[in-house]
C-alpha cells in the first residue's frame, strides 16, 4: 500500500523566529554619523569591523591602562516607562568614564552592549545616539559595540545596556590614595541628581506617590529631575589635574585622591580611596540637599543614614585635597564652572566605623 506523502514543512526564517537582520543593519547605518563624531585621531578604521583599533603609540611615556565597566541599573525601567531613551546612553558613559577618572586616567575609548527582545530602530538609535553624545562630552571614542536582538528574553519595549571603557594615565601621575594624610580636605563637586544609582528605591517611592511626573521640584518637572543624565566630570577634572600635575611632581600634587559617588553613596565610596588608619568626618550641613533628594526623602520617609548610603545626595565626585593648597584648587574649580563645597576632612580612625556624617 502506498504511503501518503508527508506535507512539506513551512520554510523557517530568522525573521520569523524574531530576529530582524535588516532592522539591525538599518540601526548601524543610522548610528554611523553619530558615532563618527566621537572619534579621536587615534582611532584606526571605521565602524563595523570584528575588532576596533586604537593607536596608543607616541601619546604616553609609561602608560598604565585603566579599564571600567558598568550599567545604569533600574534607571532603565524608568526611562522605558517614561519613553525617554535619548539620555540614558549619557548615563551609561558617565558611570564608566567617571570611574576610571578616579585614578587620574583619561578615557580613550568606549564600547557598548545593547540587548532587546525585538529591535525598535528609532529607540535603538536614540539610545546609541545618547551613548555617542556622552562619549563626545567625555572626549573618548565610541569605537565598537554589540546590538543583540533576543526574542523571549525581554518583554515588549524592554532593553538592557552595559558599557565598557579603557583609559590611560602616566604611571607617575596615577592616583592611588597613597598620598592621603590626616587633615586633607574633602571637596565635593555637585551632581545633576541621582545620576544612575538608587533607582530601585526611587521607583518604589515614585510609584507610591502615584507617579507624579509633572509636579515641580526645584523649578523642574519631577520626571526631568529623575531622568537628568549623569554629570560627566572627565574634561574639567583632567584639566584640573593637568594644571597642577604640570606644576608639581606627584608627591607634591595637591590632589591626593578622588572618588566617584555611585552605589553606596557618600558613606561607602570616598572611604575606598582612604588608607587604613584614616577615616572621614563629613559635615552634612556644608551643602543643601537638592530638591529632588528632599522630595525622595520626604515621600519615602527615608532615614538620613539610608539616604547617605543609597544616593549621592547632591555630591557626584569628591577630591581629597592638601589643606595648604586648597585655595588654589578651589579657584580652578570655580574657573572650570564646577559647583563645589568643602564637605569634610580626613581624620585618624580605626575599626569598623571609619565614616562619620553629621
Amino acid at each position: 500500500m502506498t504511503q501518503p506523502t508527508p506535507p512539506t514543512p513551512t520554510p523557517m526564517t530568522y525573521r520569523a523566529a524574531g530576529v530582524d537582520i535588516d532592522a539591525g543593519n538599518e540601526v548601524v547605518e543610522r548610528i554611523k554619523p553619530l558615532v563618527r563624531r566621537s572619534f579621536r585621531p587615534e582611532v584606526m578604521g571605521g565602524l563595523g569591523g570584528f575588532g576596533a583599533l586604537f593607536d596608543l603609540s607616541g601619546k604616553y611615556r609609561e602608560p598604565v591602562l585603566v579599564s571600567g565597566t558598568d550599567g545604569v541599573g533600574t534607571k532603565l525601567k524608568l526611562a522605558q516607562q517614561l519613553g525617554r531613551h535619548d539620555t540614558i546612553g549619557i548615563d551609561l558613559v558617565g558611570m564608566c568614564v567617571n570611574d576610571v577618572l578616579v585614578q587620574g586616567a583619561e578615557p580613550l575609548f568606549f564600547l557598548d552592549y545593547f540587548a532587546t527582545g525585538k529591535l525598535d530602530v528609532d529607540t535603538t538609535v536614540a539610545v546609541v545616539g545618547g551613548i555617542a553624545r556622552g562619549c563626545e562630552l567625555a572626549g573618548c571614542a565610541l569605537i565598537g559595540g554589540e546590538t543583540a536582538e533576543m526574542p523571549d528574553m525581554y518583554g515588549p519595549g524592554e532593553y538592557d545596556l552595559a558599557g565598557f571603557t579603557v583609559g590611560a594615565v602616566e604611571k607617575s601621575r596615577l592616583l592611588d590614595g597613597a598620598q592621603v594624610r590626616a587633615g586633607d580636605v574633602l571637596v565635593g563637586i555637585a551632581s545633576s541628581g541621582p545620576h544612575s544609582n538608587g533607582y530601585s528605591l526611587v521607583r518604589r517611592i515614585y510609584d507610591r506617590a502615584g507617579r507624579p511626573a509633572d509636579i515641580e521640584v526645584g523649578g523642574v518637572k519631577l520626571a526631568d529631575a529623575l531622568m537628568a543624565p549623569t554629570t560627566l566630570y572627565v574634561k574639567p577634572v583632567l584639566e584640573l589635574l593637568k594644571a597642577h600635575g604640570d606644576a608639581h611632581p606627584r608627591a607634591e600634587s595637591p590632589i591626593h585622591a578622588m572618588a566617584h559617588i555611585t552605589g553606596g553613596g557618600l558613606t561607602e565610596n570616598i572611604i575606598r580611596v582612604i588608607p587604613d588608619g584614616l577615616g572621614l568626618d563629613i559635615d552634612a550641613s556644608a551643602w543643601t540637599l537638592p530638591p529632588v533628594f528632599d522630595w525622595l526623602q520626604r515621600e519615602g520617609a527615608v532615614e538620613d543614614s539610608e539616604m547617605w548610603r543609597t544616593f549621592n545626595c547632591g555630591i557626584g565626585f569628591v577630591l581629597v585635597v592638601a589643606p595648604d593648597r586648597l585655595t588654589a584648587v578651589e579657584a580652578d574649580l570655580a574657573r572650570l564652572q564646577l559647583a563645589h563645597w568643602r564637605i569634610g576632612e580626613v581624620v585618624p580612625a580605626s575599626g569598623a566605623e571609619r565614616v562619620k556624617i553629621g
